[in-house]
């Protein structure tokens, strides 16, 4: 760029390889992708694509007006503080923190009065509260064409990375009983008389 200005970012691209495994969520994906590192495996090659991307929004409740009062006051409430120190440290006459807590208050009263106001314009249009949340329906991992079979290798159904090995010691909390030896009559004593038939 003229005058060393910065120079504008490339395109981004979708990676070119081939798929190694296809996981329904991304935990799926990164474990796998944590036991090719552990298997030494270059995941400098390795990309993790997220395929047909959804919007969820999770309805969290209701918002009434005692609830958008308590929310109002406890933000307001933080910006007041953060004025009011910033009135401590940088105000040569404000040599006691009760302009902090007075700082404190006026911004509580002032952000209750404030989210009660847009509840009360909002209502009709959006009385609940919600988280949102961008995910994928299905995660691949994608490889290079030359250590592709190498990480299917790895990350196969049965592989030692997915499944433990079968003489494993068990969990604590899991041991068996040791099976008692079968049962046998004592031997009799050579000085012992004969038994009667």
């Amino acid at each position: 760029m003229p005058f060393g200005g910065p120079r504008p970012r490339a395109t981004p691209r979708i990676p070119r390889g081939e798929i190694v495994s296809t996981y329904e969520t991304y935990e799926e994906a990164q474990a796998a992708v944590e036991a090719l590192s552990q298997a030494d495996f270059p995941v400098s090659q390795l990309t993790i694509i997220g395929s047909d991307l959804k919007t969820v929004e999770s309805i969290t409740g209701t918002i009434t007006y005692g609830k958008a009062a308590v929310s109002g006051a406890i933000s307001g409430a933080w910006l007041g503080i953060f004025f009011g120190l910033l009135l401590v440290i940088f105000s040569p006459t404000a040599t006691s923190f009760e302009f902090v807590g007075a700082a404190l208050l006026i911004g509580a009263g002032f952000g209750m009065l404030f989210r009660i106001v847009s509840h009360a314009v909002t209502r009709r249009r959006r009385d609940f509260t919600s988280t949102m949340q961008v995910i994928a329906t299905s995660y691949s991992i994608i490889a290079d064409g030359d250590v592709a079979n190498r990480a299917r290798n790895i990350v196969a159904p049965g592989s030692s990375w997915a499944q433990p090995a079968a003489s494993a010691a068990p969990q604590p909390g899991t041991e068996t009983a040791p099976t008692p030896p079968p049962f046998s009559p004592p031997a009799e004593h050579p000085s012992d008389p004969p038994r009667a038939v």
